[in-house]
């Protein structure tokens, strides 16, 4: 029997969630006693979404939910539940559209949501300070507010669930063929010609969509999708968004320069960074990105190794209580090193709260990096979630295969197949999982576990790789597909604990679940189903257009092959330049 009226999340196996144990707050987990005690005592629920490095998650955290009076309210009007949202993407997914839904803004996290009594969500918000402050507010003032308004209206607000629903669904029309590239030339509008990347600040990567300029220029040659690429890349190598000490990229740029980082480091960024990177070098292969690849992938072989021999999540953005401590650097402490102001951008009063985020001008030699290393470990390192998540450990051997292709003598095939060989074994040869729950698994684990195994093969021609691809590929119809829609839910569908019925097609911080699945099954020789699949994600591109880049070379690459042309996943033709 669970004990409502305490905090249940100690002994919980994830980081996030062990962040929170000793908060006043009666935190729960999402389940289905959780559920069933709101609507058990016709109460309201809190639902808060984050993850373990958010910095925003950790500042509401402190301000709010370690402060009694504020926790005294959570408890008294409200069933509070934690997500991680690395655990639980699914939720995020669903809980995040309906944040846009209702107030017609992208969402973010920390994710503060209010369901009715039957999971439904009503309202919500991203980060609440705890003093009102810049028109947000106060979360206290939210608090009461929102158990007043739930109180007058219940009935009204439990209604609602029909038209949420009717919202969230997604539009499909019945186009089944479209000009593609039409729709991949919108994007290119958004792009900043100078600084590359979007427009503006701040600045993601969004790696979907240079996956797919790269996909397009190999298909078509012509240079217009090459050079945002060219570009990206050049300023992510460079700029202060990557770790030039270390290796890796933060997150996203919080200026338009990509100088100023939000100083976290995430798995599922480094992966694709690296992905995009030795695809750029098969056309342009010289020896700086070469140099940035390796150095990018040794720092996660090093830092992100955890105790199950695989990779975890994620480094905070945060150490000893500040924002990218571990990363800047006073000029005092780098002033004596020789030559430094011939490499880096550097000055008495930097460049981000009077330091030194460090700015490349050329690339340093080794033993400046050593000096620069050397003061870095005197520093109390980034909290490191160390949580293995099954899609993204598939996305990095999927990212050693691109990289063994540019870098053959540093073995990283050879890394790759071993990476597999414990995935196998955690996995495969037990039970498929996303993280740490046994039951819980979703479309991406699948998608990315497949092609990863297509890769394998590819380079291998090991049939074992491939028999296991087209095994796993009817686990895939049967767990996730929906026949009445033609395409695949997010989560299982016999599992499915959410108000509503999730299908993901659009991409995030991952590529989308439902177009890597088209990839897969082109590959496989899966041809009716991957028409049938194809078909439906173009009547959805033909509304999302831009949300849904890697359907879109996925759906291209479908297009290639059922007309007869000799392609692969990464466009018809690879245009290799060798360069010193």
């Amino acid at each position: 029997m669970i004990n409502f009226s305490k905090n249940n999340l100690i002994g919980d196996p994830s980081p996030y969630l062990t962040q929170h144990k000793n908060n006043p707050v009666h935190w729960q987990t999402w389940s289905k006693e959780t559920l069933q005690q709101a609507k058990k005592n016709s109460k309201p629920i809190l639902l808060s979404i984050g993850y373990a490095s958010c910095h925003w998650c950790h500042v509401m955290a402190h301000e709010s939910f370690e402060d009694k009076e504020t926790a005294d309210l959570m408890n008294k009007f409200f069933i509070n539940i934690k997500v991680d949202r690395e655990e639980r993407p699914d939720l995020d997914f669903v809980f995040q559209s309906s944040f846009q839904l209702f107030n017609q803004s992208g969402g973010g996290w920390p994710l503060t949501m209010f369901l009715d009594e039957n999971g439904v969500p009503f309202m919500g918000g991203t980060y609440f300070p705890k003093d009102s402050k810049n028109g947000i507010p106060a979360f206290k003032e939210v608090l009461q507010k929102v158990h007043e308004a739930y109180q007058s209206q219940k009935l009204n607000i439990i209604k609602q669930k029909d038209l949420i629903i009717k919202n969230l669904d997604l539009k499909k029309n019945s186009v089944l063929n479209q000009d593609l590239e039409a729709i991949l030339d919108i994007s290119l509008n958004y792009l900043d010609p100078e600084k590359g990347g979007y427009k503006g600040a701040p600045k993601f990567p969004t790696f979907n969509l240079f996956e797919t300029l790269l996909y397009f220029y190999n298909t078509t040659k012509n240079k217009k999708y090459l050079e945002p690429v060219s570009l990206l890349l050049k300023q992510l190598c460079s700029k202060g968004i990557y770790d030039h000490v270390e290796g890796g990229i933060s997150r996203y740029t919080v200026d338009d320069s990509w100088i100023v980082p939000h100083f976290e480091k995430m798995l599922y960024d480094n992966t694709q960074f690296i992905l995009l990177l030795s695809k750029y070098c098969k056309i342009n292969n010289e020896k700086y990105f070469k140099e940035k690849l390796e150095q990018t992938i040794e720092f996660l072989r090093a830092e992100f190794l955890n105790k199950d021999k695989l990779l975890g999540s994620a480094y905070d953005a945060d150490s000893e209580g500040e924002e990218g401590k571990y990363y800047v650097y006073n000029f005092d402490e780098i002033k004596d090193i020789d030559k430094i102001s011939e490499y880096f951008q550097v000055s008495v009063t930097g460049n981000w709260e009077n330091k030194n985020i460090l700015v490349e001008k050329i690339k340093p030699p080794k033993k400046i990096l050593e000096k620069l290393l050397e003061i870095r470990k005197k520093r109390k390192k980034p909290f490191f979630d160390d949580k293995s998540q099954l899609d993204l450990n598939c996305l990095w051997v999927s990212s050693l295969i691109s990289a063994h292709e540019i870098l053959p003598e540093k073995k990283y095939l050879f890394l790759a197949e071993n990476f597999f060989k414990v995935i196998e074994e955690k996995y495969l040869k037990k039970n498929i999982q996303h993280s740490y729950s046994k039951d819980i698994v979703f479309l991406e684990d699948y998608a990315f576990l497949i092609n990863a195994l297509n890769d394998l093969f590819d380079k291998t021609m090991n049939f074992k790789y491939k028999d296991y691809a087209k095994k796993l590929c009817n686990e895939v119809f049967l767990k996730f597909y929906i026949n009445e829609k033609n395409i695949f839910q997010k989560n299982q569908k016999n599992k499915n604990d959410i108000f509503f019925k999730p299908i993901d097609i659009s991409d995030n911080t991952i590529p989308n679940g439902n177009a890597i699945m088209l990839i897969n099954l082109i590959r496989l020789g899966m041809i009716n189903e991957a028409k049938i699949l194809s078909n439906s994600l173009n009547g959805y591109i033909n509304i999302y257009k831009s949300h849904m880049m890697t359907a879109l070379r996925a759906c291209d690459y479908f297009n290639n092959i059922n007309s007869g042309k000799s392609c692969n996943e990464q466009g018809c033709v690879i245009d290799v330049k060798k360069k010193d």
